[in-house]
């Protein structure tokens, strides 16, 4: 056996972990793998790309084994999924417990104080939190980190979102901003910086997924209002998206929606999009961005229609029963000019995105309040230029808004922002009546819109909600006219006239 030691050790050898494990090769790293079946250990060694990398990539087939190919202090990197429960691992004191926590209990024995183990799955920022409690009290500390950038992202560099305990920073620091992408003028800013304490990495990463959960809704709303109100063929949708690509809207989610449209399907020879069922999965991160934003009391209602918008997808049998009994508009063609509202598209599809944004860096300002936690929100939207789904040259103008005002309530207030809502407002305002009219779902960007008009409101209908509350409950409620903000209480059935 080789006396060798290598710099990180890595659980997890599906696509995720075998391309991270050859990211960080590439960047002058040598990698331990360990997977819960050593067959898959043994299909990625057996890999030509894998053989290629000599004795800086090893095999292990056991916790120990690893932990002893591995240097002082030990780092090891967990990417397993966060949810289903795995069968009991050698030393595991609960085997059914979810996949992190197993493979922590067994792989404990192994370390030593000083080591760091690292989470990059998705996983509940709550998890995080006491999973950094939990070790740091037996000497071990503990990451979590917010991988993004998918198979690709992984291999070439992704968006790296580390949190947890700040002594394990200086750690992993090297490996990871050297495998993060990069971006700047010179190409050599990372996508990656330490987030912050407890579960502030793993709590950024839900954000940018609920975020990414938005914004793909967004483009879900624009593709059905261009194919259905005026008629655009997939050709003419690869071209529209190809030219939002190159302007404000360039990101990767625009430029892969422009390559799906020009996918022809070997079968049916009609474009793939068009046989593909019309029911949307997810795994749970907007959903959990969501319920988290109901317990800050922030409204980031974008992620939340979207993660709706997925569920009633998902009801294709109810859907396809009531659309042969339920009606609607029989008039589905938007009869102005075609090129404009192609257009106006466009602009509503830009200010409804910056909503969007604006409810999730409202969340982060939220919870960063709630925890005590110091985040950087114009460093965080760096962080997303690059490597993950969300990238955008969108991202650069929110990181010049906090650049010039840290403590930027909301990114509708940013001049830049402000300017380019009003500028789409009258255009924007067009779509969604013109979806409207034609019965033609479009839930992200009417409720963007409505945000946008809320969060722009001097008054709201609040008053009377308070006024209800107060009669039925004794809820009491404030008056415009008494500036201490004394609760106050009324008889409505005694006053009643």
């Amino acid at each position: 056996m080789s006396d060798k030691k290598y710099d990180i050790g890595l659980v997890g050898a599906g696509v995720m972990g075998q391309n991270l494990a050859l990211n960080m090769i590439d960047r002058g790293f040598s990698v331990a793998v360990y997977d819960l079946a050593a067959s898959q250990t043994d299909k990625f060694l057996a890999k030509d790309e894998a053989k290629s990398k000599g004795d800086a990539l090893t095999g292990a087939y056991s916790l120990e084994e690893l932990a002893s190919k591995l240097s002082t202090p030990r780092k090891v990197l967990m990417m397993v999924t966060a949810k289903d429960p795995v069968p009991a691992l050698e030393n595991a004191l609960y085997p059914d417990r979810a996949p992190v926590d197993a493979v922590l209990d067994a792989l404990l024995p192994h370390l030593e104080p000083g080591d760091v183990a690292i989470d990059g799955g998705n996983t509940h920022f709550k998890d995080t939190e006491r999973r950094v409690k939990f070790l740091a009290e037996r000497g071990i500390r503990f990451v979590g980190s917010g991988v993004s950038g998918g198979e690709e992202g992984a291999r070439k560099g992704p968006s790296l979102m580390p949190g947890g305990d700040p002594e394990a920073w200086p750690l992993v620091q090297p490996i990871f901003q050297a495998i993060s992408a990069k971006v700047g003028p010179n190409n050599d800013v990372p996508c990656c910086d330490w987030i912050g304490n407890g579960g502030a990495g793993h709590y950024v990463k839900m954000v940018h997924n609920g975020v990414e959960y938005g914004d793909m809704q967004l483009i879900g709303d624009a593709y059905w209002i261009l194919k259905n109100a005026v008629g655009a063929t997939n050709e003419e949708l690869a071209e529209i998206f190809g030219q939002w690509n190159r302007e404000e809207l360039d990101s990767y989610l625009i430029e892969i929606t422009r390559d799906i449209f020009t996918v022809v399907d070997p079968q049916t020879k009609n474009g793939l999009v068009d046989v593909i069922l019309d029911a949307a999965g997810a795994k749970g991160t907007g959903k959990w961005m969501s319920q988290h934003a109901l317990d800050l009391g922030v409204p980031s209602s974008l992620v939340t229609e979207a993660v709706y918008a997925r569920s009633i997808s998902s009801l294709k049998a109810e859907r396809l029963a009531a659309s042969r009994v339920l009606s609607g508009p029989t008039n589905v063609r938007y009869s102005g000019d075609r090129a404009e509202f192609i257009n106006q598209v466009k602009q509503a599809l830009y200010a409804s995105k910056i909503c969007s944004y604006a409810q999730g860096f409202a969340q982060l300002r939220a919870v960063a309040k709630e925890f005590g936690w110091t985040l950087d929100l114009g460093r965080i939207a760096l962080l997303w230029r690059g490597g993950c789904i969300i990238r955008a040259v969108f991202l650069e103008r929110i990181k010049e808004a906090f650049d010039e005002n840290p403590n930027l309530e909301n990114l509708l207030l940013a001049p830049y922002f402000k300017a380019a809502v009003e500028n789409a407002q009258t255009a924007w305002r067009n779509v969604v009546k013109t979806a409207v009219e034609l019965g033609i779902p479009a839930p992200g960007f009417a409720t963007a819109l409505t945000y946008f008009d809320a969060y722009r409101s001097e008054r709201l209908p609040a008053n009377l909600i308070q006024a209800q509350r107060d009669y039925f409950g004794a809820h009491t409620y404030k008056r415009v006219d008494d500036e201490t903000g004394a609760a106050h209480h009324t008889d409505w059935i005694a006053e009643k006239k």
